[in-house]
Order: C-alpha cells, then sequence, then structure tokens
C-alpha cells in the first residue's frame, strides 16, 4: 500500500516516497511536534498477523531504539498504520555502501575508515545484547559527510519474506528463510552457523562484518556463486579468493583482520566488535606490505630477490641515506626559535551588549559567544579571527552556553528547555533534544553529544534522538556539569556539582561506563586543553594543571594563566576555552557585585553599602531592611545577613560553618526563613530564625530533596517552597508552619516550576514555569482550582507582587524589569504588560531583586563593573606564557 503526500500518521506527515524494498516502503515524512524531518519505515502487513511477532516486533524496535551511537540509524518511534507496523527514524542523505561499492574497491585507507566506524557501531550494539544478524553493504549507509550508519538493527529476525522460490540473479542480497530452523540472514553475507540454522550470537555479525570488509577492499563479494544453495554450501566449505589477487598493496595485517573475521568456527574469530575496532585503528596509517615477500594466509612464498638492478638500486638508496642523515642532524641540532604568546582584544558587535559564554573553536580560527542585540535579544555570534566584525547565527535566539563540533564546523547551544546544534556558517537550528539543566556540553570526533543533568551527565547522537544517562551523581552530589572530552574521544572531564565545599570535585568519565573517579577537589568548570593540562578557575584565577591524558592523571602543580576571570551564570562557569592549536580565550570580570536603588525608569538613585558577593536578596514588609544571602570565595552561599538602610550597617545572622542562604521574611517582619546543608545529608533544608537574633535557628522540614523557601502566606500559616530531586521535575510544596507538614501544591512530570509568590489577598500564587517550553510567569488560585492566567509575553521568571496587588513584576532573560498591570486584584483577564527599563543584574542562586510596597523603587543586584562587559581576551600561543612560570 503506497501512502499519498499529506497522508498523517500519529504526528507524522508523509512528504514522499524515497524508495522500497523487501523489508518495506520508506517515506520522508515531517514530525510536527519536534518540527524536524524523519525516515518512516512500512514494514509488512503480514508481520502483524501473529500477535507474538508483533510484541517481538514491539520489543526489538525499543531496544534498536534505546542505541545511542553516532554509527546507527536512531530510531525515534514505532506504531501502526491499517495493521501494518512502521519505524520511524532519522533522515539520511547520502548512499548505501552497496551503491559505493558498484563503481569498485573502496581505497585502502578508506576502507579501514568505514569499517572502523562500523565495528564501532557493532560493538555499541551488541554491549546491549542487541545482534542484527543481516549486516551487509545494502544496510549500511555512507552519509554526506563521510560517516556509516548501520540501518535496520534487530529487525532482521523478525521480519520473514514470503516462501518463494529464490531467483538465480542477484542471490547475494536476498534473504534466506528455510524450515525445520529458521534461517534468518542474507546469502553471500550468513555466518557458517546461520546457514545450519543453528542458535547465533554477536560472532555471526562478525562474520558478516568479515564479508563486507572483503567486498570493500576486492571490489567482489566474498561468497559469489550461480544459485543461493551454492553460495551457502560455499560460505559453509570453502574460502574467497586471497585478496592480494585483486590488490598487491593491501597490507598483510589488514588482510589477516579479514580472514580472522571470517573463520568458520565462531571460537576461532574475533570475539568483539570492539576487538576489531582496536585492530583496524592500529592500522590506520598501514596502506601496503613490502615488496620483499609477499603474505597470504598458507604461509610466506619466497623468491629470487636480490638482483643486479636491486643491488644499483639499494646502493643508491644507501647514499640518498647517508646524506639525508647529515641534514638531519644539522637541522635538528638548531637552536629552536623563540614562540612569545600574542594577546588580541574583541569587542562583541556594535549595539549589543552582555557578550559572554565564549568559546573557541577547536581549529583556533572562530570564537563564538552569546550576546543581547539591539532589542536586548541573546543570540548567538560567531567571530573569526581573521574579520573584521562577528555575525550572528539566525534562529538562535534564547541561546546559552555553546560549545563546538570537535570538526570546528558546527555549534551545539541551549534554548528554551532543549539542545539545538547550528552550522556555524549557514545557521539553521536544528533540536535534537529536551534538557533539564543548562550547564555546558561537549561534542567529539564520533558525533556523540554529552551534555549536563541533575541525574548525571547525558549523551546523544548529534542526529538528535533520546538522551541516555552517561554518569550518575552521588547521594551527595546535586547534578554533573561542564563536561569536556579528552583527545581519546571517549573519556571526559567534568564538575560534580554539591551544595557542600567539601563534595565538589572534578571528576572523570566515560562513554563506556556510568562510572566515574575523582581527579581533585574544585567548584568551576573545567577544560582539557592540549598539550596537557586541565584549566579551571581558582580563587578567581585560571589555572592550568598538567595532565597526562594517556594515564588518565594529574601530575605536577596547577599554573596560573590570568587573574579575574568572569564568572557567569549560577553554576560555577567561568568564561574560558582552549583551543586543540594553543588558542586561548576568557574574559575580565569579577565575583562582587553592588546592591542599588533604581526608579521605574531605569535611573540609578542610590547604592547602598560597599560591593560584596551577594545572591538572593529581599526588602523587609515595612521596607527598612533587606536580607540577603552571601556567597564565599569558591561562589557558594555562604551566610545570610541583614542590611539596615537608615544606619547603613550590614550585620550577620547566621554563623554556622556550612551553607546558609536563600532568606525570606516573615509577613510581620519578625522572622526570617532560609536553606541550610548543615545536616550534612547532602540536601539542604529548610530553617527559620529571628531576624533580631542569631541563637535562635531552627529546622523546620528535613527532607531526602533539596527545599529552598519562596514565599509566606499573608496569614504566616503556610510558606510556598521549590523542591528539586535528581529524578523529579523542580515542583511548589505547601509547608504548614504550625505542624510542619509539607505536601505537593503544583507538580508536573513533563516540566518544571520555579519561582513562586503569594499574592497580597493570599487568593492567587504568581509563578515561572517552563511548560510552554520557555519561562512564563503565570498567576493560579489558591487554593489551586485549575484556573490560571499566563501574564509574561515572550518569556519571563522570578515575580514579585506590588503590596496592593494590582501590578505584578517580573524579569526578562536578557535583564528588562517588566510590569504587568491588573484592574484589579482578583481578576487576570485585562492584564497591560510592559516594559519599566534594562538593567544588568548579578547572575547569582536566588532573587536578583526586590520591590517597595508601592512599585516605585526597585533594589538591584548589580555587577560591580562597569555596565558595559570587558574585551573577549584572545591568547595565540597561551603555552608560552607557563613556560616561565613552571
Amino acid at each position: 500500500m503506497t501512502l499519498d503526500a499529506g497522508t498523517k500518521l500519529g504526528r507524522y506527515e508523509i512528504r514522499s516516497k524515497l524508495g522500497a524494498g523487501g523489508m518495506g516502503e520508506v517515506y520522508r515524512a515531517r514530525d510536527e511536534k519536534l518540527n524536524r524531518d524523519v525516515a518512516i519505515k512500512i514494514l509488512p502487513a503480514a508481520l502483524s498477523e501473529n500477535g507474538d511477532r508483533l510484541h517481538r516486533f514491539e520489543q526489538e524496535a525499543q531496544a534498536a531504539g534505546a542505541l545511542n551511537h553516532p554509527n546507527i540509524l536512531a530510531i525515534y518511534d514505532v506504531g501502526t498504520n491499517e495493521s501494518a507496523p512502521y519505524v520511524v527514524s532519522e533522515l539520511l542523505e547520502g548512499e548505501t555502501l552497496r551503491q559505493r561499492i558498484e563503481h569498485g574497491p573502496i581505497s585502502t585507507r578508506k576502507a579501514i575508515e568505514y569499517a572502523t566506524q562500523i565495528a564501532r557501531g557493532l560493538a555499541a550494539a551488541h554491549a546491549k545484547g542487541i545482534v542484527h544478524r543481516d549486516l551487509k553493504p545494502d544496510n549500511l549507509f555512507i552519509t554526506r559527510d563521510d560517516q556509516i550508519k548501520i540501518l535496520d538493527f534487530g529487525l532482521a529476525k523478525l521480519i520473514q519474506p514470503p516462501m518463494e522460490e529464490i531467483a538465480q540473479t542477484n542471490v547475494e542480497t536476498r534473504r534466506v528463510h528455510t524450515d525445520p530452523g529458521t534461517v534468518m540472514g542474507t546469502a553471500g553475507y550468513m555466518a557458517p552457523e546461520q546457514v545450519r540454522g543453528r542458535a547465533v550470537d554477536h560472532r555471526a555479525d562478525i562474520f558478516s562484518f568479515g564479508a563486507v570488509l572483503y567486498e570493500m577492499l576486492s571490489g567482489r563479494r566474498a561468497f559469489h556463486r550461480d544459485s543461493a544453495i551454492e553460495t551457502l554450501n560455499a560460505i559453509l566449505k570453502e574460502e574467497p579468493a586471497e585478496l592480494t589477487n585483486t590488490d598487491a598493496n593491501i597490507a598483510p595485517a589488514l588482510e589477516r583482520v579479514v580472514w580472522h573475521c571470517l573463520e568458520k568456527n565462531p571460537e576461532r574469530r574475533f570475539q568483539s566488535a570492539s576487538d576489531i575496532a582496536f585492530a583496524l585503528e592500529s592500522l590506520s596509517g598501514v596502506t601496503s606490505h613490502p615488496s620483499q615477500q609477499t603474505f597470504t594466509r598458507r604461509g610466506i612464498s619466497t623468491g629470487r630477490f636480490w638482483t643486479r638492478e636491486r643491488l644499483i638500486w639499494a646502493g643508491l638508496c644507501l647514499l640518498l641515506l647517508v646524506a639525508m642523515t647529515a641534514l638531519a642532524i644539522a637541522y635538528f641540532s638548531r637552536s629552536e626559535p623563540t614562540v612569545h604568546p600574542v594577546r588580541l582584544a574583541l569587542t562583541p558587535a556594535e549595539k549589543t551588549t552582555a557578550a559572554a559564554n565564549l568559546t573557541v573553536s577547536p581549529d583556533g580560527l572562530t570564537v563564538a559567544f552569546i550576546a543581547n542585540n539591539a532589542e536586548g535579544k541573546r543570540e548567538l555570534w560567531v567571530r573569526p579571527l581573521a574579520a573584521d566584525t562577528p555575525q550572528v547565527l539566525a534562529g538562535t535566539e534564547d541561546a546559552e552556553t555553546p560549545f563546538w563540533s570537535a570538526d570546528s564546523r558546527s555549534l551545539g547551544f541551549f534554548a528554551n528547555g532543549k539542545l539545538f546544534k547550528v552550522d556555524a556558517v549557514r545557521g539553521r537550528p536544528q533540536a535534537l533534544c529536551d534538557v533539564r539543566d543548562v550547564a555546558g556540553g561537549t561534542w567529539n570526533r564520533d558525533g556523540v553529544i554529552v551534555f549536563s543533568g541533575t541525574e548525571g551527565l547525558y549523551r546523544v547522537s548529534a542526529q538528535g534522538g533520546t538522551p541516555e544517562l552517561a554518569t550518575k551523581v552521588d547521594p551527595k552530589e546535586e547534578a554533573h556539569r561542564w563536561p569536556s572530552f579528552l583527545p581519546d574521544g571517549r573519556h571526559f572531564v567534568f564538575l560534580a556539582d554539591a551544595q557542600t565545599t567539601e563534595n565538589h570535585h572534578i571528576r572523570l568519565g566515560s562513554l563506556d561506563s556510568q562510572e566515574t573517579q575523582i581527579l581533585f577537589g574544585a567548584v568551576t568548570r573545567v577544560v582539557y586543553g592540549p598539550p596537557g593540562y586541565l584549566l579551571y578557575v581558582n580563587q578567581g584565577a585560571l589555572v592550568a594543571h598538567p595532565f597526562d591524558a594517556k594515564s588518565l592523571k594529574v601530575t605536577g602543580d596547577p599554573i596560573t594563566v590570568a587573574e579575574h576571570i568572569a564568572e557567569v551564570g549560577f553554576n560555577h562557569d567561568f568564561d574560558f576555552s582552549v583551543s586543540d592549536n594553543g588558542v586561548l580565550a576568557y574574559q575580565i570580570g569579577g565575583t562582587k557585585s553592588q546592591l542599588a536603588w533604581f526608579d521605574r525608569t531605569g535611573k540609578k538613585l542610590e547604592t547602598i553599602g560597599a560591593a560584596d558577593n551577594y545572591a538572593t536578596l529581599a526588602l523587609s514588609p515595612d521596607g527598612a531592611r533587606a536580607v540577603a544571602g552571601l556567597l564565599d570565595t569558591d561562589g557558594r552561599q555562604a551566610d545570610v545577613w541583614i542590611i539596615d538602610f537608615s544606619r547603613g550597617t550590614k550585620s550577620r545572622l547566621t554563623f554556622d560553618p556550612q551553607s546558609d542562604g536563600d532568606p525570606t521574611w516573615s509577613p510581620d517582619g519578625k522572622r526570617i526563613m532560609f536553606t541550610s546543608n548543615r545536616t550534612n545529608d547532602g540536601h539542604i533544608h529548610l530553617y527559620e530564625t529571628s531576624a533580631n537574633t542569631t541563637a535562635d535557628n531552627q529546622l523546620l522540614l528535613r527532607s531526602d530533596a533539596d527545599d529552598i523557601p519562596m514565599s509566606w502566606s499573608p496569614d504566616s500559616t503556610s510558606v510556598l517552597f521549590l523542591r528539586f530531586k535528581t529524578t523529579a521535575r523542580a515542583t511548589v510544596w505547601l509547608l504548614s508552619v504550625a505542624d510542619r507538614q509539607a505536601k505537593p501544591l503544583l507538580e508536573s512530570q513533563a516540566f518544571d516550576y520555579g519561582s513562586a509568590e503569594f499574592s497580597p489577598n493570599g487568593r492567587f500564587i504568581a509563578y515561572d514555569s517552563n511548560e510552554s517550553g520557555r519561562n512564563e510567569v503565570y498567576v493560579q488560585t489558591f487554593p489551586p482550582s485549575g484556573q490560571k492566567w499566563v501574564i509574561s509575553n515572550g518569556g519571563g521568571s522570578l515575580p514579585l507582587w506590588r503590596r496592593d496587588g494590582k501590578e505584578l513584576f517580573y524579569l526578562t532573560q536578557d535583564g528588562k524589569v517588566m510590569s504587568a498591570e491588573m484592574k484589579s486584584d482578583s481578576t487576570f483577564d485585562s492584564v497591560v504588560t510592559k516594559q519599566l527599563f534594562q538593567t544588568q543584574f548579578k547572575r547569582a542562586p536566588g532573587i536578583p531583586y526586590a520591590v517597595t510596597n508601592d512599585g516605585s523603587r526597585f533594589l538591584i543586584n548589580t555587577p560591580a563593573e562597569a555596565n558595559t562587559a570587558a574585551p573577549l581576551v584572545v591568547v595565540l600561543n597561551w603555552t608560552a606564557t607557563l613556560k616561565a612560570k613552571e
């Protein structure tokens, strides 16, 4: 049954037919939900006639969909259309390996490259217990960027052809099914145990792999006979022709890999695809064998070698060798020229502000960064070092924390709860998957992206798909952030973030296991910098710690590279980056901030006290004081302080050696609720203290999560607080102050809730949530009745009420202070939203602003430095700065 363009299969709309084969028809379709093109394979309807087989199909397709590897076709979904099952996968552009081989043998170098990719894909599947059973050139696809994709994983054993006489033409690509015993596969590529109808394991794929590699190198099939029966007999009893009969330049070591795969007895073959990949990688520089002797599987062929002509040539070569040796001695005895670092200052484009999140491409030619444009929209910009001005990448609004692909052609970034990739020249972002934590990513040469998460780091294909957990957080940690691949593309370093300083660590992880190991303690993002350093920030200074990428161990002592590195955002994101070839980029800044009063037009009225490391702040109900969390030198909240405006004093309220912060006032101004991790159980809990004494700290609520207070009810009986658990979405809870019982108030399995505040009359709650894909401000009845209103338009968070309840304030991501005016404090059907002013606020944990009762003035936690961002510093040959310090 052929589907017409426009036909709907669930959320997929058919666009065009791409082809047909024994395993069904393939269509190009549009995934309307994720806004991407996909491929849909409609499988034979007969597959659904047997309930057991359909169930097995669904299980096997789900297992194949769980595979997340750059060399395996990504499976997105399965379904049924008019009794015909279908599989939804990524859409590929290029050609099959069969089509490539039709033009003749593939060069040795390219064949090794392709074979290594195939072996890696097989190894990933075999590690999950999935065997292909029908590996052949038709099921191997070469994308336009020369990447191999293995197709139809797990489907071969489920789809049987009709019982018919097999034609005598093209038999090597036809499937074979016999009874008794099921023989599934394709004649010419099946392992002997498959031909005999015996149980097979992953080693059957290794035999098929050998047949494919043989065909790539020779241009002909390893087992080619006039009929399927003769071909199957050849697999059981005969050997393929010597590869050197086709190409005398094929290396003996490479030929031995082929024969080792094609052993009749599975016990004598390679025992894993990983072993094959290792053997092939060791041959990546080998293209031919010595001409003195011809190696075969059966022995060594020798003959008369030292002829008169060869002796003459040997003598000439000897003379040439002596001359070259003399030249080499003269060359290498020269003194090495001195290499000096070169520093450049790059400025953002005109009319842009808040440039940050800079990242230099691996080839050192381009710097990317985030900046706000003239309208205040945050976008991703690229600046080739050879160009005069940066260029914005279209479609990257709200971008955060960009990172480069290993080939320097593309960028990954986060925006509105999703991970995207974008071509660094042409733009056109593509959504890859949903994310919950925006704290860095890294992209290896195999097309694997590892990115941050609260349960651990996640990995996903650069082609998109379902993220897979790559690491798991320790019970004393809160998230894994800022991964950076090491040169082997398998291992990576990252920050294990925690609530207590002693539990922060730089860890080492691997794509091969979720297990990690501690390298050293630090509270910063970390990157690897060739030729052998880990770069991170220690007490505001960028340091380079010697690191052996082979033994995976730090050595020696860290060396200071630059001072006063700017910190961006909330999660220890310091603004620096390094390329593979000696280019370092960073931005100078500081961690201190300044409390300042602004009017509704954005005019600065006055500053409050000296600069300090302020975080969350809140005004007392009478407006005479403020309470704030202050960060210590490593960027964690340390203690709660009271600022008295009339006396111009700042006094410490908490003295526990652990971390205290996130304070909020009671309605009468007598009590303050805050968070602390002083229980040392790896979580932060709710505490309460008097606003006028330091000796009245009480634990209000202890749980197996991180709890942060947000707002007291006007009658002081309840408190709204946020709950964060590594295995769940962020939720809003309600605490009864009298009996200290808590219950969930706003929760969802699909999205997160954020900052929440009671309305002055206690009948409503304002909060922010990313349920629409980006943070917006909402108002909902209290107690919740299901009735809610969307207040912001185009993004918003951190809502605060005016005391009369007729105006609601919130912040946009790019720092605009917004106002939403209501006709009354009991209806939100007619809300007028407008911008009050643009400001810069210090990006630190918690709420960075407060508003007076009448809404006339705003207390804002602003950067202590100048309003304009410092220039981006680029250092060429940065390692030369280390030699003078070592």
